[in-house]
């Protein structure tokens, strides 16, 4: 009789060869987080599919919908994206007919966001979206657990944006 595999703890390798020591902290979160990066990226492919629109588009759709007349400043602070990556991101809706553009009455440098009709109904749908199934998630989890995630997200970021 042959003897049992050794057991592989989560976040080690399998017996295909891989090291079998533990990933540690830090390489272990990584993990996740790359984890997750091609989770949004797989669901974000999907959307664009049957939806129209990317997981970033549709984040700029929502924001829009919940704030509209915001400015691409604003929208590029509550997204933490660069705005010249979010200036593309607002042409590419606006040439698609989700959005509106227009001037700032105070000040006709800046350039205000709102919904057309065909953006309404983008912002509306709930099903298959990466907001749905992080809705999903964060329904499961006691709200401190969300808290500290959202705590860690945002301190890596701010670390990543140094």
């Amino acid at each position: 009789m042959e003897p049992a595999p050794p057991r592989v703890r989560r976040g080690e390798a399998g017996s295909d060869g891989l090291t079998r020591r533990p990933l540690g902290p830090v390489l272990s979160f990584m993990r996740s987080l790359w984890g997750l990066n091609h989770a949004l990226e797989t669901t974000s492919r999907r959307m664009k599919a049957h939806l129209g629109v990317t997981g970033p588009e549709r984040m700029v759709v929502r924001l829009v919908g919940r704030y509209p007349g915001i400015s691409a400043g604003e929208l590029a602070r509550l997204m933490r994206v660069h705005p010249s990556t979010l200036t593309r991101l607002l042409k590419r809706l606006a040439r698609r007919g989700l959005l509106t553009r227009r001037a700032d009455a105070s000040d006709a440098r800046r350039a205000l966001f709102m919904l057309t009709a065909a953006g309404e109904s983008v912002d509306k749908v709930r099903r298959g979206t990466v907001e749905a199934a992080v809705s999903v998630a964060l329904e499961a989890l006691p709200s401190r657990d969300v808290l500290a995630a959202a705590s860690v997200l945002d301190a890596l970021a701010g670390a990543m944006e140094r």
